[in-house]
């Protein structure tokens, strides 16, 4: 396994890969790996013929009053994950290295990323846009694999994909949870006893909700965010940053008091939602497809 530290060796190995007409596939992380990571890491495995891993936390992304210096961190953990998922290289750069000099350019994708996590922590999007931006343009992938844990991140990248004509693939992959429900993040590990245990109830309020809308298709998004908004609130004592259902992946809103059926017709919606336990924000979300019945995608 190749592990590059600088832009210059990274470009390098892309290019030899390249000139031997070989197929890349790529996983943009912050590091702090578990089995979601790994299971992007392992799709890439199976449909590429080079597999590059990049783990650098982005300091771009983060606001003034958020985690970037308690980022979690275990480098060695992570190098040995990405060697068990069959990963040739992996791009660990420093913060000199992708931002020499303060970057004057930005990359905005307005609309999607203005509602949801973009509403609360403003500016954190115009940060992924610029470094999977400059990923892409290092790497140089075919396709490139991200989690559906954080739906409005992928939202956000393939509308950028598409606006710039980016010549890449983007792969949305299912969120992976634990046994009990609860949506892998590199951020459960600041969670206390009490607070792990009460944040299951996240996943579990969108498994209710799912099962409400297949006993009813005709309920509202007002109805449907009041059921898991107050699941939330009465069965843990996380403060709430939001819950929200949009129309998927433009994330606009749908009519409050008009039903699902009648309002989306075939299309997808997104029931959304973030919460604080203490310190630590978890975000967790459920797609659901339109059509005579609804289901959970």
């Amino acid at each position: 396994m190749n592990i590059c530290r600088t832009k210059q060796q990274l470009k390098l190995a892309v290019k030899e890969a390249k000139g031997q007409g070989k197929t890349i596939g790529f996983v943009p992380t912050m590091g702090y790996l578990h089995e979601g990571h790994a299971s992007l890491l392992r799709a890439a495995r199976e449909e590429n013929d080079i597999v590059v891993l990049s783990i650098f936390v982005n300091p771009m992304q983060f606001g003034p009053n958020e985690d970037l210096d308690r980022y979690p961190r275990d480098e060695q953990r992570d190098v040995a994950l990405a060697a068990q998922c069959g990963t040739d290289i992996v791009f660990i750069p420093s913060v000199q290295e992708m931002y020499p000099s303060k970057p004057l350019t930005s990359i905005k994708v307005a609309e999607v990323s203005e509602r949801l996590c973009g509403a609360s922590r403003p500016g954190h999007f115009d940060g992924v846009g610029l470094v999977v931006s400059k990923l892409f343009h290092l790497v140089e992938p075919t396709r490139a694999y991200f989690g559906l844990k954080d739906a409005q991140q992928v939202a956000v990248i393939e509308q950028m994909v598409a606006d710039l004509d980016m010549n890449v693939e983007i792969v949305p992959c299912p969120i992976v949870r634990e046994p009990d429900g609860l949506a892998l993040s590199s951020r459960n590990v600041y969670l206390s006893a009490i607070q792990r245990s009460e944040a299951t109830v996240l996943s579990e309020s969108l498994s209710e909700l799912a099962n409400a809308l297949k006993l009813n298709g005709a309920m509202t998004p007002a109805q449907c965010i009041e059921l898991v908004t107050d699941n939330i609130k009465e069965k843990t004592s996380g403060d709430i940053d939001y819950v929200e259902l949009l129309e998927y992946p433009a994330l606009m809103p749908v009519p409050a008091h008009e039903g699902l059926l009648d309002a989306l017709a075939d299309r997808k919606f997104i029931v959304a939602l973030a919460v604080r336990f203490g310190s630590t924000r978890l975000i967790d979300n459920a797609l659901f497809h339109v059509e005579e019945v609804i289901e959970r995608v």
